[in-house]
């Protein structure tokens, strides 16, 4: 698959704001701590999805009610959907000036009861786009820092009706963020995140 970087502006993809909040002192202190010891850009940006994916639990698999989506909150709290942790590495990676985007796929609820849009990144290196999924492994869903091919969670099936959204976004999609924003927990959200863009 073709990504499209939807703003032609590479640096959009540097930029902080309200919910890549990569200026804030929480996230500077935590990119830091991430950036001891690696020896380089590649390093640090598999450093950091490591530590999204496996130090921030995906509020589902740990039950945890809150929502986050404020890249900060998420790493003040430790918790988030994979929107949120997909923010919150957006603004880990763009604090160690590495063009980072966010990126969708359309996949089936895992009880059957529809389709949800799931959250990505995509990290420029060496003059191409690479999307990682840093969500958090669980049974089923074994994703992996790579430049060389994809190791995504999931794969979808265009049998269920599942989809690869091949545009790269600097901001989040607005309903995205709009169902994130506006949920007073978890259980509310996942009855107004769009299943589709």
């Amino acid at each position: 698959m073709e990504l499209i970087q939807k703003t032609p502006d590479l640096s959009a993809y540097l930029a902080a704001d309200e919910v890549i909040d990569h200026e804030h002192p929480v996230v500077r202190e935590t990119a830091a701590r991430l950036a001891v010891g690696v020896s380089d850009s590649y390093a640090y940006a598999r450093a950091a999805f490591e530590f999204v994916r496996d130090a921030v639990p995906h509020s589902q698999d740990s039950g945890d009610l809150r929502v986050t989506w404020r890249a900060s909150d998420v790493l003040t709290l430790g918790t988030g959907v994979c929107h949120a942790k997909a923010h919150a590495l957006a603004a880990l990676l763009r604090a160690e000036d590495i063009p980072t985007a966010l990126c969708y796929q359309r996949l089936a609820c895992d009880d059957g009861s529809g389709h949800m849009v799931h959250g990505l990144v995509a990290v420029r290196f060496n003059g191409a786009w690479h999307r990682q999924d840093p969500r958090g492994n669980k049974p089923g869903a074994d994703a992996r820092f790579s430049l060389d091919g994809e190791r995504l969670a999931w794969v979808p099936d265009p049998e269920s009706d599942e989809v690869d959204y091949p545009d790269l976004y600097a901001e989040p999609h607005a309903a995205v963020l709009g169902a994130l924003k506006a949920a007073p927990d978890r259980p509310s959200l996942w009855k107004t995140l769009p299943t589709a863009l």
